[in-house]
């Protein structure tokens, strides 16, 4: 008999993963439905493999939804995280095991009893941040610790950038995952973390004005900002005592200074509506959050407000998504200022077809060891192969697939809702991703405590 997994949600981060599970099909007798919404944007060669069936499914279909499940073995959930819940409660009321790559909600965290009680094995976090994230920092903590060391400071960085070959626009960047999630990135609370044993608070309006520098060897310079809590993890690593917990977003230099012209200006809000939108101008689009001048153009305005001389790179760089074309037009009606921030954007950030996109993930560990205080940098670099089979899509894909795989065959077998923090997971996980060329570079150097290098702009 095989074996049945469901994967609800075919989008850019599923590559590698639907690779997976069908390269392994006969070994493993998997059989695997992918259910999406749009069916059609399956590759060919995914779709008429013998071991996989695609059908169309939105997620509002109780009827079906719960008769796939029901099907299953094992759920894979890769749609957006808010609706991760829904698949949820379905895999506990049929008792199926699931697996996401997403942060667990309150929402989910209310099932764990419910889950544990089941026997079932809910993994959550096991993409690449979060995923691979924590699975390589406890790797490193949990043999300090073995040794006898004592964390004092733990930073952890990660992006999705252009490889270096098709880094070919001023922003350094293109979209590697969700839009969305870049253009709201920050929001909803001030940014937490503990410098020096000292709780430091970074508001959504200053975070992309304090950035840390990171040179990685082989690809250069990079700046990282802060994420919203860095201490959600404090007690789950084991650092409760730890004098500096950090953990950011990985950028090219230079890029968080441009973005923030788009959060002062207002385009990033997504909590209210711009009736007038579907027709509107670009040049129109920008006008709407600059003062109102009978002489000035809306250049000289946008120049004026943010003090931005005509001279800097800042400057070419919104020249660049032609932000104050007259012909440049939204399509979107009712949207919001992100919303129409979004799909700007995106014509100008999509991968081309002969685009390479690349992950880029640092982490720096302070322990002090027999009296002496020493630190580990490590530090991880994947190139994707083309826009489909990228880089972000292998380092999201393959954790979640393997993870699956062993929660079948029972090399996982804790139940309760959980995320990769036990050797049990990371072990065997990050042994078989070096194996596909996701590896740690690990280097010794002298503790140099917090990161100094920070720039205020």
């Amino acid at each position: 008999m095989p074996r049945k997994i469901l994967v609800i949600g075919a989008g850019k981060s599923t590559s590698y993963l639907l690779d997976y599970f069908l390269g392994k099909s006969a070994s493993e007798r998997l059989q695997i439905t992918i259910g999406d919404l749009h069916p059609e944007a399956v590759p060919p060669s995914i779709a008429r493999h013998p071991a996989c069936r695609v059908v169309h499914l939105d997620i509002l279909n109780d009827s079906l939804r719960r008769k796939l499940v029901d099907d299953s073995d094992i759920v894979v959930s890769m749609l957006p995280a808010r609706m991760h819940i829904t698949v949820a409660r379905d895999c506990l009321a049929y008792g199926k095991h699931l697996v996401t790559a997403s942060y667990i909600g309150e929402e989910l965290r209310e099932l764990s009893k419910a889950v544990e009680k089941k026997g079932l094995v809910f993994m959550n976090e096991i993409g690449l941040d979060p995923g691979i994230d924590h699975m390589s920092a406890m790797q490193v903590i949990d043999r300090i610790t073995e040794k006898g060391g004592r964390m004092l400071l733990f930073e952890s960085f990660t992006g999705g950038l252009l490889a270096p070959e098709s880094d070919n626009n001023l922003w350094n960047y293109k979209f590697t995952w969700n839009p969305r999630n870049v253009v709201l990135a920050g929001q909803g609370g001030a940014a937490k973390f503990i410098q020096e044993g000292t709780y430091k608070y970074i508001p959504y309006h200053r975070l992309f004005r304090r950035t840390e520098f990171f040179e990685i060897e082989g690809y250069g310079r990079f700046e990282g900002y802060a994420n919203r809590d860095s201490l959600n993890y404090r007690e789950a690593y084991g650092l409760q005592d730890v004098l500096t917990l950090y953990r950011g977003t990985l950028r090219r230099v230079g890029f968080s200074k441009a973005w923030n012209i788009f959060v002062q200006l207002g385009m990033t809000d997504d909590s209210y509506i711009i009736e007038n939108s579907e027709g509107m101008s670009y040049r129109d689009f920008t006008n709407l959050f600059l003062p109102y001048s009978p002489t000035d153009s809306v250049e000289l305005k946008l120049r004026h407000y943010l003090k931005i001389d005509q001279d800097d790179i800042v400057w070419e760089k919104l020249l660049e998504l032609k932000l104050f074309d007259p012909d440049k037009t939204i399509t979107l009606a009712r949207a919001t200022p992100a919303q129409i921030l979004q799909q700007i954007l995106e014509e100008s950030w999509s991968l081309d077809d002969g685009d390479k996109d690349m992950v880029v993930m640092y982490h720096k560990f302070g322990y002090e060891l027999e009296g002496q205080k020493r630190q580990i940098d490590a530090n991880m670099v994947v190139v994707g192969k083309d826009r489909t089979h990228t880089a972000m899509a292998k380092t999201v894909g393959l954790p979640v697939a393997m993870a699956t795989l062993a929660i079948l065959n029972r090399k996982i077998t804790t139940p309760g809702i959980q995320i990769p923090i036990h050797k049990e997971v990371y072990g065997p996980i990050l042994s078989e991703l070096e194996a596909h060329g996701i590896v740690f570079k690990e280097y010794e150097v002298p503790y140099l405590g917090y990161n100094t290098e920070t720039q205020i702009i």
